[in-house]
């Protein structure tokens, strides 16, 4: 990913929590004659491996999961974006552009070949998206056997991290004035991604 240096997150702390925050992904691999890419969930384990590991499952009808077992993936988080307007600028010297945030994460991707441990990986997925719920569901509300079924249709699989690349393009290369300005534009909209980047704006301000 190009990133110039003011754009660049390499804070470990700023990364994590950013993964936990927008755990939706594209999970992009190679089929030997071009690339595939699946919208999965995937959640971080911090604690396993050197630079912790990635759990997700797939449906088992979708191929992708036999030509990636054992490969290096590529998986990509964004978080809130927005297009900026030059008028905001209040100056003539300048062009429009887009902020945007998102981290890049490559790592091995293996194939979980016991069903506990695929079976665990959904329920803790499922746990991290039903706790801030104000009527938690859990799988066994579902039942056992509709349970077990759907096991049957899913693979599970963990992406062993190698490296991150974070970026937040946050109009960190324009004076705090101009900055503001945009802030305050990003503000007024009422769309949850114009209002979710000003917010990193705010969150992560530089002079």
């Amino acid at each position: 990913m190009y990133t110039p240096s003011s754009f660049e997150v390499t804070d470990d702390a700023t990364i994590v929590e950013f993964l936990s925050q927008n755990p939706f992904a594209q999970l992009t691999s190679f089929n030997g004659s071009e690339p595939v890419v699946s919208h999965v969930p995937l959640l971080l384990d911090e604690n396993t491996g050197e630079n912790g590991q990635l759990i997700g499952h797939l449906a088992r009808a979708n191929s992708q999961w036999k030509h990636a077992d054992q490969t290096t993936v590529l998986a990509v988080f964004t978080g809130p974006h927005a297009y900026i307007s030059s008028s905001w600028y209040e100056t003539p010297k300048s062009v429009p552009t887009w902020n945007y945030t998102a981290v890049h994460v490559y790592g091995k991707f293996k194939v979980i070949d016991d069903r506990q441990r695929s079976r665990t990986a959904v329920e803790q997925l499922v746990t991290k998206m039903e706790t801030p719920l104000p009527k938690p569901w859990n799988m066994d509300q579902a039942g056992e056997d509709f349970i077990e079924t759907l096991l049957d249709q899913i693979v599970g699989f963990t992406i062993d991290i190698d490296r991150f690349e974070g970026k937040f393009k946050l109009s960190q290369n324009h004076p705090q004035e101009r900055r503001q300005l945009v802030i305050d534009a990003l503000s007024e909209n009422n769309d949850d991604n114009s209002k979710g980047t000003a917010e990193l704006m705010r969150r992560f301000e530089t002079s």
